[in-house]
């Protein structure tokens, strides 16, 4: 949109306001390669759960899938990797099931033009390092998809600001609660590693411990008379064979 002599538009402040809000991804313990996606985000909503949300969704994930996996049973990772993967699951038919009824709302009305936004779009490269951040960041993209679409009929005045309002609110929520899902996953997990090695911990401890038990009650040989240790006594054994002497 051209920008008028009295009309200030964004030159890319918001989304530098986003990105600042939130702490940085930190991956660099994360030793995986990462299939690079240019990326790009319009709505006000999209923008803040990707900024807020992503990077969360996608460590945790590899801290399941890849860390949890050394320490615990596969089974035990793999029942979690499911878990994971029918939220994301439900949440991209969630977002497409918003997206069809809106869409069918403006084709009922005669609306052919969705509203777009004058704020600088947030473009950026993002690594995805597993199925999981791929489904996520899918679901992202399709929530930003919807925004304008219950904006568009919050203006023609198709639904009402308080239903548009409830739409957008609970899309946010749905995408939200995944990532805070998977969040709460890995923390069972990492509670389970810790349980495993205290309980090896207290193995080793016990069979230090009954070592050191075991020489402390070694039998003491008794002394002789003349105060030398008396010699223990050799038996012959059962299967040894007797000679007899001859006449």
């Amino acid at each position: 949109m051209p920008e008028p002599s009295n009309v200030k538009l964004d030159h890319g402040a918001i989304n530098q306001r986003i990105l600042a809000k939130e702490s940085a991804g930190d991956y660099r313990r994360v030793e995986q390669a990462s299939v690079k996606q240019r990326t790009r985000f319009e709505s006000p909503e999209a923008k803040r759960l990707y900024a807020r949300y992503f990077h969360s969704l996608q460590l945790n994930a590899h801290f399941i899938s890849e860390i949890a996996r050394i320490r615990l049973e596969t089974e035990q990772v793999e029942k979690v990797e499911q878990m994971m993967r029918s939220r994301l699951e439900r949440l991209a038919q969630e977002i497409d099931g918003a997206i069809d009824g809106a869409a069918l709302l403006l084709e009922r009305e005669g609306v052919t033009t969705t509203a777009t936004y004058d704020a600088q779009a947030l473009d950026l490269e993002v690594g995805v390092i597993s199925s999981f951040g791929r489904r996520y960041l899918e679901a992202l993209l399709k929530l930003d998809r919807l925004m304008p679409m219950l904006r568009t009929l919050e203006i023609y005045e198709v639904i009402t600001t308080s239903e548009a309002d409830k739409r957008r609110a609970l899309s946010k929520k749905q995408a939200r609660g995944v990532a805070m899902g998977v969040r709460i996953l890995a923390g069972g997990l990492r509670k389970r590693m810790n349980e495993s090695a205290l309980k090896a911990d207290g193995k080793e401890e016990a069979g230090v411990e009954h070592r050191a038990a075991g020489r402390a009650k070694a039998p003491v040989v008794p002394a002789a008379g003349d105060g030398k240790p008396a010699a223990p006594e050799r038996s012959i054994p059962s299967e040894a064979p007797v000679q007899v002497a001859a006449e």
